[in-house]
């Protein structure tokens, strides 16, 4: 079995702020390569919650996104604060960010972001039979609506290529599948 490891010669921070660290790397390869510099990222780990209401209506948030300038549909979610548990920060995104709440959190699965650039972790959630129970409490800078579709509306934005954050279609696959609308064959 061939070697696939790097090894680490040099770690630099090359930029560094609150949300993120750049780091300029210096690393060998198994076959004595150097690759000079090497980019990493180093952002918060987060949590994304697909929400569904008792009449299996979608909850999401719509909002702006400077980078890509559109505005998008999306998983409700954030970071997970240092020495969180990711479902007690999925529950205070979930509240935070929608004002839903749930009794039936499900664990779906976690996930490198990018892992070829950054170095956090991604954790999914299924919050079933979700109900308004609270008014949004945005953090500062957030601007955000919370939208909701019901079960045919939805699989219609996604039919339609109408969600955009990549890193989530996994999470929202993987509970259309756990509620049953979607079948394997």
């Amino acid at each position: 079995m061939r070697k696939l490891e790097w090894k680490t010669l040099k770690q630099e921070y090359v930029y560094e702020n609150k949300w993120f660290h750049a780091r300029a790397d210096k690393c060998e390869l198994p076959d004595g390569r150097i690759i000079e510099p090497y980019f990493v990222v180093e952002v918060p780990h987060f949590c994304n919650i697909f929400i569904v209401t008792k009449e299996e209506k979608v909850v999401l948030v719509k909002q702006y996104r400077y980078p890509v300038s559109k505005i998008t549909y999306e998983l409700a979610g954030g970071v997970i604060e240092q020495n969180e548990d990711p479902l007690q920060a999925a529950l205070r995104e979930m509240t935070e960010e929608t004002g839903y709440v749930s009794n039936e959190m499900e664990y779906l699965f976690k996930a490198a972001a990018n892992p070829a650039l950054m170095n956090n972790t991604a954790y999914y959630f299924l919050a079933r039979n979700a109900v308004k129970n609270h008014s949004q409490h945005l953090d500062e800078l957030e601007d955000i609506d919370v939208v909701s579709f019901s079960k045919e509306a939805f699989l219609e934005l996604l039919a339609e290529n109408k969600l955009q954050h990549g890193v989530q279609l996994g999470a929202v696959y993987e509970s259309m599948i756990r509620l049953g609308w979607l079948q394997w064959k």
